[in-house]
């Protein structure tokens, strides 16, 4: 088959890169079974007409106007390898004609659960603080060193949200036998019961947990909903763990608590990122930080190429995308989540 016969893909992945997400084996196939057409995000609307009226799909997240979108007539897939669903694109008239949008999300689900865990393993243990104090010879020898000190196993554990990432979470979870309680307003009460979780309210997670797991996408009905009467509900000494966005709390009132010595927190997400050098959370006593690296692993990041290539022959063979998650018409516009500024 010439490379004008070819299926014809336009390539705008950004902040990711074709190399980030396809092993070299993975990319060396892609580029053998599509025409490639590779371009910035804001460069797709000016791609040739013949170009547009081509493309079967699109691998990226770019913004599309109607009247792109109108010269696409055999668009079946846009594949978002970033993974937020922006409000950039006509979503209503996508899903009208049949067009899929996906996500490949749930390659971050494991690592950023693992790093959860071990957030919460350490808020429990004093594991950096023991260490930073050790390498100053300030070490508490025993039962010194354990007065704040806790067992997550079988301890009561709160988790906000139960998609992808709070299933993987709940998963790691079980080996400790925690009493999990669950709040998830999209979700019906059976399925939080098949994963072996309790259906709770919010309020009763927050008060009667240990530690709260926040791994909720950010929607129009959650954005900064988690502030300080949240936090004020809370078990003095209860562990706080962000994972998801930081969109869902107010922050300020988080380190407030945190700074009131009610509950300890852990983060792997802020309000700007990368966060100003002076952002006082830098120097925030019992308040656990990661710069947004829990789901960062280029093993992540290769299995996503290997969705969208599974996904692409299904498709390709008349059939639907299984591997990456599709975008649903009644959710999509409530959510608020935004990319990571590296600029």
């Amino acid at each position: 088959m010439s490379d004008s016969a070819l299926p014809l893909v336009i390539s705008a992945p950004e902040p990711r890169t074709l190399d980030l997400i396809f092993t070299p084996e993975a990319l060396a196939r892609f580029r053998a079974k599509y025409r490639i057409v590779e371009t910035s995000p804001e460069g797709v609307a000016a791609l040739p007409a013949d170009v547009l009226a081509e493309a079967r799909y699109i691998v990226g997240q770019p913004p599309i106007a109607p009247e792109t979108l109108d010269k696409m007539q055999r668009l079946r897939c846009i594949f978002n390898v970033e993974s937020n669903l922006l409000n950039n694109m006509p979503y209503e008239t996508l899903f009208t004609r049949g067009i899929h949008v996906v996500t490949t999300g749930l390659v971050f689900a494991e690592p950023v659960a693992e790093l959860g865990l071990a957030m919460a393993l350490n808020l429990a243990r004093d594991i950096v603080d023991a260490d930073l104090a050790f390498r100053q010879s300030k070490e508490l020898w025993g039962g010194d060193g354990n007065r704040t000190a806790r067992l997550l196993s079988g301890a009561d554990v709160g988790i906000i949200g139960f998609g992808d990432l709070g299933r993987a979470l709940n998963r790691l979870l079980s080996g400790f036998r925690t009493r999990t309680k669950v709040f998830d307003p999209w979700l019906p009460p059976s399925i939080l019961i098949e994963n072996g979780v309790e259906p709770a309210s919010l309020d009763t997670v927050l008060s009667e947990s240990d530690f709260v797991f926040v791994v909720a996408s950010v929607t129009s009905e959650n954005q900064g909903s988690l502030g300080a009467e949240a936090f004020a509900r809370m078990r003095k000494g209860a562990a706080f763990i962000l994972l998801s966005r930081a969109g869902v709390v107010d922050f300020p009132a988080l380190m407030d608590a945190v700074r009131s010595g009610h509950i300890v927190a852990a983060s792997d997400v802020f309000p700007e990122e990368p966060l100003a050098q002076d952002h006082p959370v830098r120097a925030l006593p019992g308040f656990l930080r990661s710069a947004h690296r829990a789901g960062a692993l280029d093993i992540a990041f290769k299995r996503m190429g290997d969705m969208v290539l599974e996904d692409m022959d299904l498709i390709d063979r008349g059939l639907p995308p299984m591997r990456s998650k599709r975008a649903e018409r009644e959710t999509v516009s409530r959510m608020r989540s935004k990319p990571v500024d590296k600029n």
